[in-house]
């Protein structure tokens, strides 16, 4: 199978078989959105979304968390994974909101990068998510699938695999193939041993044919 019959393969399979993957984090707004996926890094899903809650009851929207002080925000973060950073990059990122963007999220990678806590992967997160931009956020669950599948190659660091994917997936569906790698990653093709009996990509999957048997 060729790389690019490969990628045809996978497509399909999702297009098929789940065509509204979406985000697993809980959110009403572009803000509230930022706030969960700079509190999910080194920590999952289903932790946020069981903190941010109480987060957005008392602090719904930039100007409420700018007015804030550490003091304030902590409590409310701790049982996230660094509590102590990323309790400063949220304040520190409302801050920046309001004073340059009127308390709203801009929608660009090189403005977003600019704000306390928001990485790459971030920025990414937000504009494919929120706006259906054509950029991949490339997590420890892509990196993993994408390399194992074969849709990457001997790609070393997250910003090579994001190139190779971008690259390969049509422009309209890489916003929602983000989704379809990571939720792949998380329930089916997990880390220490892949659940290769029910995964539908076995056919296109390299890790698969390289390692089975008989």
């Amino acid at each position: 199978m060729t790389k690019k019959e490969r990628y045809r393969f996978v497509i399909d399979y999702f297009s098929t078989h789940l065509p509204d993957a979406e985000t697993e984090l809980i959110y009403d707004n572009p803000f509230q959105l930022l706030v969960s996926v700079i509190l999910s890094a080194q920590c999952t899903d289903k932790r946020v979304n069981l903190t941010t809650p109480a987060i957005f009851e008392q602090f719904p929207d930039a100007a409420a968390m700018s007015n804030a002080e550490f003091e304030d925000l902590f409590p409310l973060v701790k049982s996230i994974s660094y509590p102590n950073n990323k309790t400063k990059h949220l304040l520190g990122m409302a801050r920046m909101l309001e004073e340059r963007y009127n308390g709203q999220v801009p929608m660009t990678i090189d403005e977003l990068v600019q704000l306390p806590g928001v990485g790459r992967k971030t920025a990414n997160v937000i504009t494919s998510v929120i706006d259906a931009q054509p950029n991949m956020a490339v997590d420890t669950h892509v990196f993993r699938v994408s390399a194992r599948i074969g849709l990457t190659t001997a790609a070393r660091t997250v910003l090579e695999a994001e190139k190779q994917l971008v690259k390969a997936i049509p422009k309209e569906l890489i916003h929602k193939a983000h989704h379809w790698l990571i939720l792949h990653g998380r329930y089916v093709c997990v880390a220490r041993t892949p659940k290769c009996s029910i995964c539908g990509l076995r056919v296109a999957c390299k890790f698969y044919n390289n390692n089975k048997t008989g």
